[in-house]
């Protein structure tokens, strides 16, 4: 249904001189002129096609019209109040959906969320596997991190990394290349080809060959001495970055969860 297009600083206006019965404390009120509350009272009576105010020897008084609408409209004024309310409600909520791809969420996400949530035990996460771009609308993310060259369309932020590490088995692999996609290494050489940087990293960990994979992934298992890494880091043009739509970036709740990812980064 179409609605009625509502002249709202005209109705603000109304409320303000009929509670004061004066276009002066009104415009007080307000931090406006005298002169600028009667011509908001002008041009709202001019879109309704009533008569709001009356001016006696006592001074400014509504008219019967004036008096009538005055209940329903201080009543809407309350609700509009309760919707902000509403909404701003959602900027102190523990609750955040993030989506990630699956091995991020395992190597890298999951350990970072439980160190965020000792910090605080009101927190709530609900994590989505993702590993195409996440769509914002149909999931009602919050947050999510991708895997590419930058943000895309939506706002976002870097996570630290060193770029891309060979790493294999303490002792030595089979001395071939673990293909996964986006590795960049020949799948017809691979002995094993897995589906992500994840399987890839624990295929190596088995002894299965080397894999070359984010230093963001293999840093919890280098650290450990799951895997060791054979030569030095490479830089990469693709990282992971936390990205979310502008308005769920500009949520403080969002934020505050982008600095403690972002700070916690690969350690």
């Amino acid at each position: 249904m179409k609605r009625t297009h509502l002249p709202l600083n005209g109705l603000r206006v109304l409320d303000a001189a009929a509670r004061h019965l004066s276009f002066t404390r009104a415009a007080d009120e307000l931090a406006v002129t005298p002169a600028a509350v009667g011509q908001q009272i002008r041009a709202l009576e001019d879109t309704l096609g009533v008569v709001l105010f009356r001016r006696t020897t006592k001074g400014l008084e509504l008219t019967p019209e004036g008096e009538a609408g005055l209940g329903p409209l201080r009543h809407g004024f309350l609700q509009f109040e309760e919707s902000v309310r509403a909404m701003q409600a959602g900027q102190s909520s523990k609750s955040l959906t993030i989506a990630a791809p699956r091995d991020l969420t395992e190597k890298w996400l999951l350990p970072r969320l439980a160190e965020i949530a000792r910090a605080d035990g009101e927190l709530r996460f609900v994590l989505v596997a993702a590993d195409q771009a996440p769509d914002f609308t149909e999931a009602n993310l919050d947050l999510a991190v991708t895997w590419g060259e930058g943000p895309g369309v939506h706002e976002g932020e870097a996570i630290e990394s060193e770029g891309m590490v060979t790493v294999e088995r303490p002792g030595g692999g089979a001395g071939v290349a673990i293909a996964w996609p986006g590795s960049g290494d020949d799948d017809a050489g691979a002995l094993v080809r897995v589906g992500d940087a994840g399987l890839a990293l624990d295929a190596a960990a088995q002894g299965l060959g080397r894999a070359t994979v984010p230093e963001l992934l293999a840093a919890r298992d280098l650290a450990v001495g799951h895997v060791v890494t054979v030569g030095e880091p490479r830089p990469s043009r693709l990282g992971y970055w936390l990205v979310a739509p502008l308005p769920q970036w500009r949520q403080r709740k969002v934020q505050t969860l982008v600095e403690a990812l972002a700070g916690l980064g690969a350690d």
